[in-house]
């Protein structure tokens, strides 16, 4: 029987367990930049079987948060490189997550200025974080985004290609493609938030191809072995929602079966939430959802996220519902998880006021059982 603890093959990327460090935003890196403190966060994390990391902006302009590492500095991918060389060292693999948040910004965190872009002019309707001139953070209401013409969109997808290549050059085992949450591929996909007449609205098909773009100029750059993608198919998350998502992630499935990616990483339900989560007047079926992948001869390993505690891991798993599971607070909290959890040891309680922003405490300074014993 395959257990979580069992090494396997995710496309061109061995892992040594089948558990993931979900990404994770921290806002420790100030001016885009990784930095020594990220080094050590990273490093201490190095037993999970894959760490996905943060999400990294591939432009100025796909910056939503403040403080988040970026990778269109050459700063950033020199301090990446050594984040990578020191989780390598520990024996550990990991990738980056590549994100455009699309509509979920603020004029403070745009190039000059700017409005965020987004498929339609439709606000997100929540927050980001952002530092004011004193140096405090604070969440603050996103700013309303303008649409993008269609010319410019060809120019985004390039952007993707050419960070997964940055990404690359930093030294990571591959990518994620962020498509959840609410960002702006996710905005794309889904009728809430696009609402355009071109080809990239209005049919699954035509909201689908801005995904499969990138999904194409990733993986043509640096292999489909080594590319991932993040779905959120129900979340609500930054005002994110679908009249029929079915419909729409059933056609995406089908299409990301026949790319022979690394894996497909599914968070179920809401983010951070209710796992039963649907959208209003609608239905969502997960294990038809990767049905339609598998029967469609899709072989990438296929990744699990929201709430999994030990047990609910271990099933999903031995079960054979999926490959991996992710893991985000309670890696917050264990650097030290994949121990804790083979053997059932306790685990440390996340800070939730040191997530956002700040320096060592509630970030490397979580001990681990060697330290607390």
């Amino acid at each position: 029987m395959t257990t979580l603890f069992d090494p396997m093959k995710i496309g061109d990327i061995d892992v040594a367990n089948r558990l993931a460090m979900a990404p994770l935003t921290r806002n420790r890196s100030p001016k885009a930049v990784p930095n020594d403190l990220n080094v050590t966060y990273y490093e201490q994390r190095a037993t999970a079987g894959l760490i996905i990391t943060e999400g990294t902006p591939i432009t100025h302009q796909g910056q939503g948060y403040a403080d988040v590492p970026g990778l269109y500095l050459q700063q950033a991918i020199d301090g990446w490189k050594k984040v990578t060389d020191a989780v390598h060292a520990k024996g550990g693999k990991i990738v980056t997550q590549l994100w455009h948040v699309g509509r979920v910004s603020h004029v403070s965190l745009q190039p000059n200025g700017a409005a965020p872009v987004a498929p339609s002019a439709i606000p997100a309707g929540g927050k980001t974080y952002i530092i004011n001139p004193d140096g405090t953070g604070e969440f603050v209401e996103t700013s309303a985004p303008r649409a993008l013409e269609a010319s410019e969109i060809p120019g985004i997808v390039d952007d993707f290609r050419k960070a997964a290549r940055a990404a690359m050059d930093a030294g990571f085992d591959g990518v994620e493609i962020h498509a959840a949450n609410g960002y702006l591929i996710d905005q794309f996909l889904k009728t809430g938030a696009n609402q355009r007449t071109d080809d990239y609205g209005g049919s699954v098909e035509n909201r689908a191809r801005f995904l499969l773009e990138v999904v194409d100029a990733v993986s043509g750059e640096i292999g489909a072995g080594r590319t991932g993608i993040r779905l959120s198919p129900t979340t609500p998350a930054n005002g994110i929602s679908d009249d029929d998502p079915q419909a729409i992630f059933d056609y995406v499935a089908a299409q990301l079966a026949t790319r022979d990616l690394s894996f497909i990483h599914v968070i179920e339900g809401a983010t951070g939430g209710d796992r039963s989560f649907q959208y209003e007047g609608t239905s969502f079926d997960y294990d038809a959802f990767k049905a339609t992948y598998r029967n469609a001869g899709g072989k990438a390993g296929w990744m699990v996220n929201n709430g999994y505690d030990r047990e609910t891991a271990m099933q999903a798993v031995e079960s054979g519902r999926a490959d991996m599971v992710s893991f985000g607070r309670l890696f917050i909290a264990n650097p030290d998880l994949v121990e804790r959890l083979e053997t059932g040891a306790a685990l440390n309680d996340p800070d939730g006021s040191t997530f956002y922003g700040g320096g060592a405490k509630g970030y490397t300074d979580y001990p681990a059982l060697d330290a607390a014993a």
